[in-house]
């Protein structure tokens, strides 16, 4: 048995993936450096190479601990749908939740302007396209079943057009220096929904 996979090892390797997806959340990906992940675990810089081959490979065990979390998060209110009011405005926040993250309800421009600038940088990562293109069937899967659960069951073209309106949106409202855009976005979907 390898110090790597004996449960002190598995802990502090896992307390790096935490670390590192952490900083992912606030930062982006600039913010995984070997020195900055092993601060925040509190442990020592040696530990991100023992643990980890490259940097890439941290970085993708980091965006794939914080996608699961996320994809978590969103099947845990897909299970509360069924004790919640299933009308449109709830169908759309769930699927914002699932597009732009749980935010304040007074949204915040900052944390989405943080989540497309991670997504788009994640094309410049060409080590990432597998692990996305895993994530991005399973996030399309949990849509798909929050719409079904809605009593709206969607078609996979349907539901691409409602992620391209969503981001779309919230580009352009990025662009335009909106202050909420997620509230641009809520707007935008409502009206397509109703169509």
């Amino acid at each position: 048995m390898t110090t790597g996979s004996t449960p002190k090892g598995e802990r502090r390797r896992q307390a790096l993936v935490e670390a590192a997806a952490a900083l992912f959340a606030e930062r982006g990906f600039d913010a995984i450096r070997h020195r900055a992940v092993a601060e925040r675990a509190g442990l020592p810089l040696a530990s991100t190479t023992y643990y980890f081959d490259s940097l890439d490979e941290l970085v993708t065990a980091a965006v794939a601990h914080y996608a699961q979390f996320e994809l978590d998060r969103g099947r845990a209110q897909l299970e509360e749908l069924a004790t919640r009011h299933r009308g449109v405005d709830t169908l759309v926040e769930l699927v914002l939740d699932q597009l732009l993250g749980a935010l304040p309800e007074s949204g915040d421009a900052e944390a989405v302007l943080l989540r497309y600038e991670r997504l788009v940088a994640t094309g410049r990562r060409p080590y990432l396209r597998p692990l996305m293109r895993t994530l991005a069937v399973q996030l399309h899967e949990l849509l798909t079943e929050i719409f079904a659960r809605s009593g709206m069951p969607i078609t996979t073209e349907r539901l691409e057009q409602v992620v391209a309106l969503v981001d779309g949106t919230v580009v352009n409202a990025l662009i335009e220096i909106h202050s909420d855009p997620r509230a641009t976005a809520r707007r935008m979907l409502r009206k397509f929904l109703a169509e």
